[in-house]
């Protein structure tokens, strides 16, 4: 029998103000098997964000449970959730998040030699150039277009080999023809990796792309 991706049960987070409790999600239950894709949907403010954090280890729930590939991790603590992160999950986000004092190379070099891996850069530059930058291994950041450095963004995330991929709003700071080129890129490169993607959009054509779409709304799911 198959594990399933991802499993989170009556999944609650809730943040205490300085006048009140303030609920951002409220008992969301879901199952996204291996190898499907899944479209975080709704206006903002509807707790998207929250939940891939949640999903992805980088928070704890207030309540309820996460499995990622049979794991449950919200019992463990931070440096237990890093570690299963580092096994299984990849990372593409809005801003990009690349060090502005590496090149593209190290940037997508770097989190493979945290892992020990001997031939990092090698490998590196062989996902740059999946991505088609490989006249652009010694830019820095500062000097790539914003679909340049999502693509660099892009190969980083596929360089260690997730099992689970988290994209948040991947497209959202790029004009709709580059946003259209970089979203293929993001399919394309998840398709031959077999990982299953979650992402968070604004974008609809994006979020029709993916197997399903959980719609949000006020911290809770919306059913069609």
């Amino acid at each position: 029998m198959t594990v399933p991706a991802i499993v989170t049960k009556n999944l609650s987070k809730i943040v205490t103000t300085a006048d009140s409790e303030l609920k951002i999600l409220d008992d969301i239950n879901l199952s996204l098997n291996t190898g499907e894709s899944l479209a975080i949907v709704g206006s903002s403010g509807a707790g998207k964000s929250t939940l891939l954090g949640l999903l992805a280890g980088l928070d704890v729930p207030s309540s309820g449970s996460i499995h990622l590939a049979g794991q449950e991790i919200t019992s463990l603590d931070e440096e237990e959730r890093a570690a299963v992160r580092a096994g299984l999950v990849g990372f593409v986000f809005q801003t990009f998040q690349l060090l502005p004092s590496l090149n593209a190379l190290e940037n997508v070099a770097l989190p493979l030699e945290l892992r020990g891996e001997k031939t990092a850069e090698k490998q590196a530059a062989e996902f740059l150039e999946r991505v088609g930058l490989s006249d652009r291994l010694k830019h820095y950041p500062r000097t790539l277009s914003g679909g340049e450095q999502q693509r660099v963004a892009i190969a980083r995330a596929f360089a260690c080999q997730p099992k689970i991929l988290f994209a948040d709003e991947p497209t959202g700071n790029l004009d709709s023809k580059t946003g259209q080129k970089v979203s293929d890129l993001l399919f394309e490169i998840n398709q031959e990796a077999g990982a299953t993607l979650v992402l968070v959009t604004h974008d609809h054509g994006l979020a029709q792309r993916c197997q399903n779409i959980l719609h949000l709304e006020a911290g809770h799911i919306e059913i069609d």
